[in-house]
């Protein structure tokens, strides 16, 4: 139940999944990327989001920082990475993210070195757990919200599929919007935040 209406602030998003969301129970959403928004909404700002941090106060973030020096998927070139400097400046994001100046915050992102460098998440979720089949480890690290409660876990289904249909993200053939594809987020998941932590 809605008790009120919130500012909200999506980071990271160019979908426009999570903003959607949060806006059809009436708040008001601003989704954040350096990339355009997928529908083209004017309430996107293709920017940096430190932009609107700076200039605005908001009730609530979720960011999806990016992944691609983070995520230990890529362990086998965090060498290089850190040579580079860019895993230490894709860390220090995420975490001017989670000292931003909000009362509650989420950060999502896959099982990465956040974990082990910043601190642990405080929820593993899967989209089994909210009516999609398949398998993808997702973490939020979490600022005064609640845990994710499920609201339609269907695993039991979801393992009677061959495994290359449960983890379709991983079996997903190289394409140029692959890395899109595989950092959308599902919309059991958005609908789920949406409907739990849109409530003041």
């Amino acid at each position: 139940m809605i008790l009120g209406k919130m500012k909200i602030l999506i980071a990271c998003e160019y979908s426009g999944t999570v903003r959607r969301a949060f806006a059809a129970n009436g708040h008001t959403v601003t989704s954040c990327d350096l990339l355009p928004s997928d529908d083209d909404s004017k309430d996107h700002y293709q920017g940096d989001v430190f932009d609107l941090l700076n200039n605005n106060k908001y009730d609530l973030m979720i960011a999806h920082p990016p992944c691609t020096h983070l995520a230990v998927s890529g362990a086998a070139w965090f060498k290089a990475k850190r040579e580079s400097g860019v895993q230490q400046e894709a860390l220090a994001f995420v975490q001017r993210l989670m000292d931003a100046d909000i009362p509650k915050i989420c950060i999502e992102n896959p099982v990465s070195i956040i974990s082990s460098q910043i601190r642990k998440p405080e929820q593993i979720i899967q989209p089994y757990q909210f009516g999609h089949l398949e398998q993808k480890k997702t973490c939020l690290w979490l600022k005064n919200l609640p845990n994710l409660a499920d609201t339609n876990n269907v695993y039991d289904e979801m393992m009677t599929l061959p495994k290359k249909d449960r983890e379709k993200m991983h079996y997903l053939p190289p394409s140029p919007d692959r890395w899109k594809l595989r950092s959308k987020t599902y919309q059991g998941i958005a609908d789920a935040m949406a409907n739990q932590w849109g409530a003041e």
